[in-house]
């Protein structure tokens, strides 16, 4: 393709870039940072910029010419993300209090892309969600601060313009697309009171008549939002730590429906058991949850949250929709063999059943045709590496790290929408230079002092 993309790998080997289908070669143009020290990396949303911390610096380069655009002197720097249209770089590492108790120093730092400097500096205690939300247009950006949500505009920090105030908003989304923007929060339910999601327009937010829509639900220590494309509607994801019936160690869950119209429903799912996963199609107008005891059911919803078609159970706990949102990939990680069913969702037809086994991350290339498996550490320490998949099921490209290394993270470099054409879903699985993985057969677990020896008949 006339698209040379990049797939970041980040490890013990150091970070490097690969290029992408159908090369898969290492980057010339991306100099390898050998250092052991690669904490964190980040695409620019529409994948021009790549900023890494090494430990040391903060770098960003542009990944066409690979020419180094900055460097922040943040060596303790461990999250990075760049604002929707590259103005803006946000920083954040550990924050720490002084010796003697008083408070430390703002540890999370807004940097100017264009100029390198600092816009502003918080303190934000906690990793979880540290990063402050923009709007896409960067028209507004928002952060939680002591359970209220402040709004900042046109990324001038020194003034907050707006101020969202409830009894206590735990969690709050924006809304992705254009103006006009909105956002949906959460207030957990405290004293007997009821837990509930509310969508708002921004800026107005003068009092619950002001609500685009409100659904309030018990049983939910915390919640999961989501956003359609079209931000017409949110999937909320409740969940409790306990299950009280003692059937679920995952607690349970229970999905609601809330469209910007006001209208709000919860799913039905007709399995029992835990909620694995639940995501929007890019068309906006249907979703898919992985649901219940397994083996799983997968079903697909649409806006009214009747079922559109159900793909029975198996073994599976995931669902990834591709960027054209006319493929579905149901797939069974984690504790599962890493069974993954690719579907032609149009006519819901089995396109391929290519297993994945000890994947730990999986993810569609922007161009809607190519996937990456891997198993990284720390989740799995052993045979870390990533596969390079056609949907049709070919495997196209397969690297393991030495023995003695471990990787961390691969992405795919991200693109804007529309930048890949969608194409029509083929059936045949697209040729391979190498042979389709099968999974290692299982050997007898042997503890670590035995491991590389010869394999002695016991007399027990």
């Amino acid at each position: 393709s006339r698209y040379l993309f990049t797939l970041p790998v980040r490890g013990s080997e150091g970070l490097y870039m690969v290029n992408g289908p159908p090369t898969f070669t290492e980057s010339t143009a991306f100099q390898r940072d050998s250092g052991k020290n690669c904490k964190a990396v980040a695409f620019s949303k529409d994948g021009s910029l790549f900023a890494w911390c090494n430990g040391e610096k903060v770098n960003i380069v542009n990944v066409t010419s690979a020419e180094l655009l900055r460097s922040f002197d943040l060596p303790k720097a461990v999250c990075l993300e760049f604002s929707p249209k590259n103005n803006v770089l946000a920083t954040w590492q550990a924050y720490s209090t002084a010796k003697d108790g008083t408070a430390g120093v703002p540890n999370l730092q807004l940097h100017d892309v264009k100029t390198g400097k600092c816009l502003k500096s918080f303190i934000q205690k906690k990793m979880q969600n540290w990063c402050p939300c923009w709007a896409d247009d960067e028209s507004i950006c928002a952060r939680n601060v002591n359970n209220e949500v402040h709004f900042f505009e046109s990324n001038n920090f020194n003034t907050i313009a707006n101020k969202l105030h409830l009894q206590k908003v735990n969690d709050f989304v924006l809304s992705p697309g254009a103006q006009p923007t909105k956002v949906a929060v959460y207030v957990p339910g405290s004293k007997g009171a009821p837990s509930f999601v509310r969508l708002y327009q921004y800026p107005n937010f003068g009092g619950p008549q002001s609500a685009l829509a409100n659904k309030s639900f018990f049983k939910a220590d915390k919640v999961t939002m989501l956003w359609n494309k079209k931000a017409t509607a949110v999937l909320v994801i409740a969940s409790t730590e306990v299950d009280k019936t003692g059937a679920s160690y995952y607690g349970e869950q229970t999905l609601h429906y809330i469209a910007t119209n006001g209208e709000s429903a919860v799913v039905q799912l007709p399995k029992n058991g835990p909620i694995y996963d639940v995501v929007w199609n890019p068309n906006s107008v249907e979703f898919c949850a992985v649901y219940g005891f397994m083996p799983a059911k997968a079903t697909v919803f649409n806006l009214k949250c009747d079922p559109v078609f159900d793909f029975g159970t198996g073994p599976r706990n995931a669902a990834y929709y591709s960027p054209h949102g006319h493929i579905l990939v149901l797939a069974g990680f984690g504790n599962l063999r890493g069974q993954m069913e690719v579907w032609d969702v149009k006519n819901y037809k089995l396109i391929s059943k290519p297993v994945a086994s000890d994947s730990t991350y999986f993810a569609w290339c922007p161009d809607g045709e190519h996937i990456v498996t891997a198993t990284c550490a720390p989740r799995l320490r052993v045979s870390n590496g990533y596969k390079i998949w056609h949907y049709t099921g070919s495997l196209l490209h397969s690297y393991e790290v030495p023995s003695n290394e471990e990787m961390w993270q691969v992405s795919w470099q991200p693109f804007l929408d529309g930048v890949f054409p969608a194409k029509a879903v083929k059936y045949q699985a697209v040729p391979s230079e190498l042979p389709s993985a099968e999974p290692k057969p299982a050997q007898a677990y042997r503890p670590p002092a035995l491991r590389n020896k010869p394999v002695t008949s016991s007399k027990l």
